[in-house]
């Protein structure tokens, strides 16, 4: 494989159990590569990839931009750049080291008013940051602009979840849409989750996109989330983590 961080983006609708499969992936390449320094970025405004991976959130970008923000409305005495630069500090203490990789949380949706400079400046710095890592992982809201708005333009690897509804099969196909236009990627392709059987999954239309696996509904997955346990504790044959595997070999992750 290349020096290049492999930046793989979890995207789909809302409910399609997106973040439970973005935590499954980072639990599958902390195992894979012990050796590769691992990030996982929680981009949902619900923070819910802390929750499956049980990392505290102090914390979150949109805190740290929001102060910079203060700042400048108080006048303070120093100038914009200056707490830029020592936001940029402050977005590395925002990161929380695991067992095999590292969390951040970008926070809550940028609110009205422009603060282009910071917001761009922020941006960079969190691309600056993935830059330090092999493997960077994004649990994205439901759509994908704002990974090309709030987070980086490019990403190696987009994945596209939708479950059985006719509704999730259309917004992979629109998210695919939006990201020719508006993000970089390598490889693109969908993964359908909590599908009931094989039969409904034939069914299925979208829209020409390269199916990387069918997760049928995990009784282990939903035990786990009621109990709020960490998905790394899940057993290497419960069906997502297959599911998610075999997408990750398929995409020429693993």
């Amino acid at each position: 494989m290349d020096k290049k961080t492999q930046i793989i983006a979890v995207a789909g609708k809302g409910g399609v159990g997106k973040t439970s499969l973005a935590g499954v992936i980072v639990k599958l390449l902390v195992e894979a590569y012990p050796d590769k320094k691992i990030l996982a970025i929680d981009a949902d405004p619900a923070v819910g990839l802390s929750t499956v991976l049980n990392v505290e959130v102090e914390k979150t970008i949109d805190d740290i931009r929001k102060e910079v923000i203060k700042n400048v409305e108080d006048g303070d005495t120093k100038t914009a750049v200056e707490l830029l630069g020592e936001a940029k500090y402050e977005i590395m203490d925002a990161v929380v080291e695991q067992d095999g990789y590292a969390f951040i949380a970008i926070g809550r949706p940028e609110t009205a008013g422009c603060y282009c400079k910071i917001n761009s400046y922020l941006k960079e710095v969190i691309t600056m940051l993935s830059d330090k890592f092999d493997y960077v992982v994004i649990d994205g809201e439901a759509g994908i602009e704002q990974i090309n708005r709030r987070v980086m333009e490019k990403v190696t690897h987009l994945l596209l979840v939708t479950d059985a509804s006719k509704k999730g099969c259309q917004v992979v196909q629109t998210i695919k849409k939006v990201a020719d236009e508006l993000v970089m990627y390598d490889r693109i392709g969908v993964i359908a989750n909590r599908i009931p059987d094989m039969e409904v999954a034939k069914l299925m239309d979208i829209g020409g996109l390269e199916l990387l696996s069918v997760i049928q509904s995990d009784s282990k997955l939903a035990q786990a989330d009621v109990l709020g346990e960490n998905v790394f504790n899940l057993p290497d044959d419960a069906i997502i983590v297959e599911g998610a595997k075999k997408a990750l070999v398929n995409m020429g992750i693993l």
